[in-house]
Order: structure tokens, then sequence, then C-alpha cells
């Protein structure tokens, strides 16, 4: 079965951009909130230079490379986690990916607005969405804690160890943490975790939106975002979507290479993105 990633984040951040640059589908991208509402869905393969040189050695009748689902998820709102904008559907829509993309507007542009014309401040817009995300995992662990230490109590082992599970979970996310930040040791602890589909037990990779000035390097927006996402044991990395968005609709292969080395880039962000890979040091693992 093909890995499921979502993309997430605010409205106007450059979700579907990145979307259309990633899959073939090609979803609306418009400049006001809510443009996406029933997610949109593509395929993507995953480059592997491994496949390449194996197939020189072995000669396969054809070479059938690693695939990805994509999903573009409609932009989250401060309380969707109460259903507002449609919030209980989007965060059904997440509940049902493997890991998430979760894309941070980290570019000036008086064009695209920022809800309430807010100055940017891609920390603000991350702190948004996981806090929704983490409201609706608070509430999906009050909805079975009280039940569930009640079995507990009557001297049933497995409800012990759900009760356990559950009552970790709720102590971090009322601290305003992530689940993921929980690690459990037993495997039964790991399946009930497992089980519970969290939002925020997700695996999650940041991906710093910029302009095409900061195409290489970044800015100091995302540099806060790296620096954060470094502090949670996470990955971000950078991807100017515009940018990327022009180098998919050159026709050439060469055309392309010669716009990248424009740029002072040895490869589009949305190869390296595919490539993530989740061991620690090199992000998701989109394989």
């Amino acid at each position: 079965m093909a890995l499921k990633c979502g993309i997430v984040g605010l409205p106007n951040v450059g979700k579907s951009t990145l979307f259309n640059c990633l899959s073939s589908a090609k979803a609306q991208a418009a400049n006001f909130p809510f443009c996406t509402i029933e997610p949109n869905v593509g395929v993507i393969t995953v480059p592997d230079e491994r496949l390449t040189k194996l197939a020189e050695l072995v000669h396969p009748g054809r070479i059938v490379p690693a695939t990805c689902e994509i999903v573009d998820i409609a932009g989250l709102v401060k309380g969707a986690s109460k259903g507002e904008g449609l919030g209980n559907k989007f965060l059904g829509n997440i509940r049902e990916t493997d890991a998430i993309i979760h894309v941070l507007r980290c570019f000036d542009d008086d064009n695209v607005v920022r809800e309430g014309g807010a100055p940017v401040n891609p920390i603000e817009d991350k702190e948004i969405i996981d806090t929704e995300l983490q409201l609706k995992d608070l509430e999906t662990i009050e909805g079975q804690l009280a039940k569930t230490q009640k079995a507990a109590a009557a001297g049933n082992k497995d409800e012990k160890v759900k009760a356990a599970v559950l009552q970790a979970y709720k102590e971090v996310l009322e601290q305003g943490k992530n689940a993921r930040s929980v690690t459990f040791e037993t495997k039964d602890e790991q399946k009930v975790a497992h089980d519970l589909f969290l939002l925020t037990a997700k695996p999650v990779l940041y991906v710093c939106n910029v302009d095409e000035a900061s195409a290489k390097d970044g800015n100091e927006y995302s540099r806060q975002i790296e620096e954060i996402a470094k502090s949670e044991g996470a990955e971000a990395m950078v991807i100017a979507a515009k940018t990327e968005e022009d180098i998919a609709s050159l026709e050439t292969y060469e055309d392309k290479q010669m716009f990248l080395e424009e740029l002072g880039l040895e490869e589009s962000g949305v190869n390296r993105l595919i490539k993530k890979r989740r061991d620690g040091s090199e992000g998701l693992d989109l394989s």
C-alpha cells in the first residue's frame, strides 16, 4: 500500500500550488480562503537513482518505482477543532493520512491575503494548526479515558495499558505539545497508541514556502521554523512553491536544468521533498 501524505496549513500559504507541482492532478490555486473544499488527491512517483543503477545491471523488463498518494487538504482555520470553517471535515481528512506535510508561508507579498490582514508570521501560523490538531486529539482522548479507567480499575489488563497510554497523551496535549513527543516502550502500548490514530502523532515535515530570492538558502522566517522543527525532533525544508510551479511548466529537461542553474540549485525542491526520508537526518520517507 502506498504511503498517504496530507498537505495541511492555513489558507493561502501555497498548499495547492505545492500539490500541483508534486502531482499530475491539477488543483485550483487561488488567493482566497477555502479555494479547496474537497481534498484533491494525486499519485506521485518517488525518484530513486538506485533503481536506474540496478536496471543497468539486471536489465528487467520494466521498472516499477515506489509511489506516494498525496492529498491537498483544505486550509484549516482557528476554531477548526470546534467546527469553524469546515473544520471537522478537514480534520477527518487528516486522520486518514499516514504523514503530514505542513506548509508555512515564509514570504512577504501584499497581493496574498493573510487572515485578518495580519503581517506574515509563520510561527503563529504553525501554532494555530498545532493547537487545533491538539484540541481535536484531546477531545479523542477525553472521550475514551473515563470509560477505560473504569474498566482498568475493575482489573482488565488490556484496559490498564490503554488507560496508561491515554493518560500519557492527555498530559502532553494539555501542555500544548504534540502526541508524537510521547514514546512507548512495550509493543502493547505501541499498538494502543497506533490504534488511536491521533492527528499530532503522525510524522510531520514542515515546508517553508519562500519567494524565489530565498529558494536556495531560505530566509529569516524559514530559519525560525527550522530551529523549532529541530527542537521537536522533526524536519523542515525550504521550497519556493511558485518557482517550482514555473519549473514544472517548462517542457524539456534541459530547460528545467537551465532554470535551476540560474537559481543556483542542483535539484528542484519538489524532488528533494519527495525523496525526504524518515530516518531522522532526512525527514519523511515518501518511498
